[in-house]
């Protein structure tokens, strides 16, 4: 079946239940069902020229675990989290993978581990690195320098074997937005005094920022069942990329104070009942999409269990037909992002437990900008 598109466009405990917003479950899916322009994308607030050239595929690094955040420093160098080791490499064309942090307390468990990293809009100045992980008792977000330890910034959203979001992205306004999972517990993403389940919006210190729907609260948007990947256009609109259960995965167009439905609404059909449908529904099979990145006027997401790369025209927030490339070619792939110079790096997650290990995995890609 090929893709449906559907019409449309530590914080503590206190502070969430002061959030007042709108607020069927089956079988459960973890994640094995489950031109020039500017470049805006969830790890990079940049406009570097030129559209990434998906036929000139370049191997950055091989050999890494299972590797799940990306994000670019102001060299161009990447950050890389190896989900299960708890590592941060540096990673650049032509130089080998480097270990240049070791995130202490990570708990790697099914899907839990080290998952996100974003790097501070004010690198340069403050040296500030964020990372996204699975703790003994919880998920988290701890900010640090390379040569320093970590300080917690978020804490206390609830964790489990699957459903842990992880991804973490700076905005064009500079705040940290936060893709969190249901942690299994679906009444858990309707529930505005729980963080699970949500888009969050932090101030770089892990305060709710200023604008959220509710002062005192993180929570920006609510009813997500697991978000891996968000990004932003060049109109500054976020996009997040949500694995669904037993039918549809979704593409979101994220706004504030809305609910996007789970668990009561799974794909579209919920606009009539004060939900927000996706802008693109995929079947389970198809997709599992993980991170997505947008350059000029294309979203590109990459997708687990569907095997593949989707490119997905953007039109003044609507979206065209998606487009499958490079299926079943390099296996699950599970994050992508555009770098400064323009060019989209794409991980592989073959080593995950869940994926057919191949020569040289798990690997990472560069598709320079031409």
């Amino acid at each position: 079946m090929g893709p449906v598109r559907v019409k449309g466009r530590a914080a503590a405990s206190a502070a969430l239940l002061a959030l007042s917003m709108v607020g069927a479950c089956g079988v459960d899916r973890t994640e094995t069902d489950a031109t020039s322009a500017p470049v805006v994308t969830s790890t990079v607030a940049s406009s570097p020229s030129g559209v990434p050239d998906l036929g000139a595929p370049e191997e950055v690094a091989q050999g890494i675990d299972v590797p799940w955040g990306l994000a670019f420093l102001p060299d161009g160098a990447a950050l890389v989290a190896e989900r299960d080791t708890g590592k941060i490499l540096r990673v650049a064309p032509g130089r080998p993978p480097e270990t240049v942090y070791q995130v202490p307390g990570v708990v790697a468990r099914g899907e839990g581990g080290l998952l996100g990293l974003a790097v501070s809009p004010e690198h340069a100045e403050d040296g500030y690195v964020y990372a996204y992980f699975t703790a003994s008792a919880d998920n988290r977000i701890v900010r640090f320098r390379l040569d320093g330890p970590p300080e917690v910034v978020f804490e206390g959203i609830a964790k489990a074997g699957n459903h842990n979001g992880g991804r973490i992205a700076f905005g064009p306004d500079g705040m940290l937005y936060v893709g969190t999972g249901d942690a299994a517990q679906s009444t858990l993403a309707p529930d505005p005094a729980s963080p699970n389940g949500k888009i969050l919006r932090l101030t770089p210190d892990g305060r709710p920022a200023p604008g959220n729907p509710n002062p005192d609260s993180p929570v920006y948007s609510l009813g997500h069942r697991n978000v891996q990947g968000l990004a932003w256009d060049r109109a500054g609109r976020l996009f997040a990329a949500e694995f669904g259960q037993n039918r549809l995965d979704e593409i979101n167009l994220v706004e504030p104070n809305r609910d996007y439905g789970w668990p009561a609404v799974e794909g579209g059909g919920g606009a009539g009942r004060g939900y927000v449908d996706p802008v693109v529904t995929w079947t389970t099979a198809e997709a599992s999409p993980s991170g997505i990145a947008i350059a000029g006027d294309t979203l590109y997401a990459a997708a687990l269990r569907g095997e593949r790369l989707w490119t997905v025209p953007l039109v003044n927030g609507s979206a065209g037909v998606p487009r499958a490339i490079f299926e079943e070619r390099y296996g699950r792939l599970r994050t992508v992002a555009v770098a400064p110079d323009g060019a989209l790096w794409v991980t592989t997650s073959n080593t995950d437990g869940r994926g057919d290990v191949r020569p040289g995995d798990d690997r990472i890609l560069r598709f320079p900008a031409r």
